[in-house]
């Protein structure tokens, strides 16, 4: 296979390729996309530059703002540290129940989502929509909404959470089922065996590991985002963090984000270590 003509980068770009085959026919490459591509994201970025306000020369006029502040957090205020405590016990708390509450109440949901479990696709594309919506809602928004259901505290912060976690681990668990190997499935079902205890024998051991691995990688994420709920009364961290920030004590609030940085590295290498004894 030779090329017809020698082209310059010009030519390869906006112009088909073609080559010449050993028996004498011309086959053409497609007109490459990629200027189209490069136009389009040039000026969708350059629209959403305009609509939201970015000034680059703003960023770089006040970013030494930014160090500023940061050098007031440092030194950390080391007395503050008490205070710390208890809210940092109840993000992880926060975290730790509101992902395990998620994890649970996703399984049952996410097989009625399988297209290779259920083959009625009204319900799969029901229960398939409905975890699309329930991703499109923000953490922060969710636990505001629990506020004003539940009350003000850990609670709220904890349901926020929990549908946080519903939502995304239920959507991958549904697509690891829709790509297991179905033969063991099918030949249980064969001998007669119920369909849910086919599923239990058969695909639940193929995605029980990586439905765990998400879970702990959601776990890790759920720390962090448990800690910015108290803006809206969630409870955690994020109550103090405001109350700090408010009052222009940012040596508190490096100490504040100093614990919840050792607390999410701890966390991050405990569930590092589960998940490479998964693998």
């Amino acid at each position: 296979m030779r090329k017809t003509e020698k082209m310059n980068i010009y030519d390869r770009i906006f112009r088909p390729v073609q080559y010449t085959l050993e028996n004498g026919k011309t086959v053409s490459q497609k007109r490459s996309r990629l200027p189209l591509i490069l136009i389009v994201l040039l000026v969708s970025t350059i629209i959403a530059g305009e609509v939201t306000g970015f000034s680059l020369r703003t960023l770089i006029n006040r970013i030494s703002y930014f160090f500023v502040i940061l050098g007031d957090m440092i030194p950390p205020d080391w007395s503050y540290m008490p205070r710390i405590w208890g809210p940092l016990m109840d993000t992880i708390k926060m975290s730790l129940l509101g992902s395990f509450i998620g994890a649970v109440l996703c399984i049952p949901f996410s097989v009625l989502c399988s297209s290779n479990l259920i083959s009625n696709r009204l319900v799969t594309g029901f229960f398939k929509l409905f975890y699309s919506v329930v991703r499109t809602l923000p953490t922060l928004v969710i636990a505001l909404i629990a506020t004003y259901i539940f009350g003000l505290g850990t609670f709220a912060g904890t349901v926020a959470i929990a549908v946080f976690t519903f939502a995304y681990c239920g959507k991958i668990l549904y697509e690891q089922i829709e790509t297991v190997d179905m033969g063991s499935y099918e030949a249980l079902e064969a001998l007669g065996m119920a369909r849910i205890s086919a599923i239990r024998y058969s695909v639940w051991p193929q995605v029980l590991p990586g439905f765990i691995s998400t879970v702990l990688f959601c776990f890790e994420g759920n720390v962090r985002y448990a800690s910015i709920l108290g803006y809206v009364g969630a409870g955690g961290l994020g109550i103090i963090l405001n109350e700090r920030i408010g009052w222009m004590e940012y040596a508190r609030v490096g100490m504040i984000l100093l614990s919840l940085f050792v607390t999410v590295v701890i966390i991050e290498y405990i569930s590092s270590y589960l998940r490479s004894k998964l693998v």
